[in-house]
């Protein structure tokens, strides 16, 4: 790999990614089965994420976008100028431009578990913004984190981002612990800025993740595909279909992998038995209205202060002071 400029410092935390085959058989063991989405993002499953986010029905990462890009010069009056940035799950870092360009932070600390995409989005943003200081860590931000690192700024004011309303990805009860850490993180004078989906028309739901090129039911089959490759297992992926709905009681989107017949399934010489129309639960998406969400952020210590939505009420980002 390319060297990173001198005002970028990378830490490997060296983070525990668990193991694939012990998570697998675990979750295919349950009632009923689930598997986590962590193990979507192989190069093929990233690959087909980033098609999703240009689908005309998957909404969220369009609209976020243009919600920075309208209002990150707002958001940034309202932080301190000499704040710390730090950055949940950073990925390709391109909403965070916006904000970093706005902001222009003492220092800009993105913290992903994936080493090698944190190198390149930390090397594209270090050649954008040479005069920045950056801190890049290899961590799993879902665990509890502490950066010595950051002694130098403590006077800063720490600001933590976190975009793509991935914390929908969580249920409720683990989104309130989650905020918690990061209320912890962010320390008494703290801020965050969190993008959240929103609660909307059930069909718009259903179409960004039942998309009509069948990018999605590709996304969700392609964790078995990775399952069978890695794992020596031998899923049929033409007997599974992709099912996503929306469950209005939970206030989440639920994708499901649905065994079409039954069957039996052999994942490193262990084997299992599927009913016809049984579920493997692959993932939720929580959505949010204003008020429920401000109650969470409550919750975990957070104040909140302001919100900016687009004009047709489907995305929100959060500012919430500790």
């Amino acid at each position: 790999m390319t060297p990173l400029p001198a005002s970028v410092t990378f830490v490997d935390l060296q983070p525990s990614t668990g193991s694939f085959l012990d998570d697998v058989l675990a979750g295919l063991g349950r009632t009923p089965k689930s598997l986590s989405p962590k193990y979507f993002y192989d190069p093929r499953g990233c690959e087909l994420f980033e098609a999703i986010c240009e689908l005309p029905e998957y909404y969220p990462t369009r609209t976020e976008m243009a919600l920075m890009r309208a209002h990150a010069a707002e958001m940034a009056a309202r932080l301190d100028d000499d704040c710390v940035l730090i950055e949940f799950g950073s990925g390709a870092g391109i909403k965070t431009e916006e904000l970093v360009r706005a902001l222009r932070p003492a220092a800009y600390v993105p913290i992903d578990i994936a080493a090698s995409a944190l190198y390149a989005s930390t090397a594209r943003l270090a050649n954008q913004f040479p005069d920045m200081p950056i801190i890049a860590v290899c961590a799993d931000y879902m665990q509890p984190l502490r950066l010595p690192e950051l002694a130098h700024f403590r006077k800063s004011q720490q600001v933590i981002y976190f975009p793509g309303s991935t914390i929908g990805n969580l249920t409720p009860e683990e989104a309130q612990t989650f905020l918690r850490g990061a209320r912890d993180l962010a320390g008494p004078r703290g801020a965050m800025l969190v993008g959240v989906d929103l609660k909307k028309d059930p069909e718009v739901l259903h179409a960004a993740y039942n998309d009509a090129q069948g990018i999605t039911a590709e996304f969700n089959l392609n964790l078995l595909r990775r399952i069978n490759r890695e794992l020596a297992a031998d899923f049929d992926l033409a007997h599974f279909r992709h099912v996503a709905f929306y469950n209005a009681a939970a206030g989440r989107v639920e994708m499901h992998l649905e065994s079409v017949r039954a069957q039996t399934v052999t994942v490193s010489g262990r084997t299992m038995a599927f009913g016809a129309g049984e579920r493997i639960h692959t993932e939720n998406s929580c959505k949010y209205s204003i008020a429920e969400f401000q109650r969470l952020a409550r919750a975990a210590g957070f104040r909140p202060q302001e919100f900016w939505v687009d004009a047709g009420k489907q995305f929100a980002v959060h500012l919430m002071q500790a």
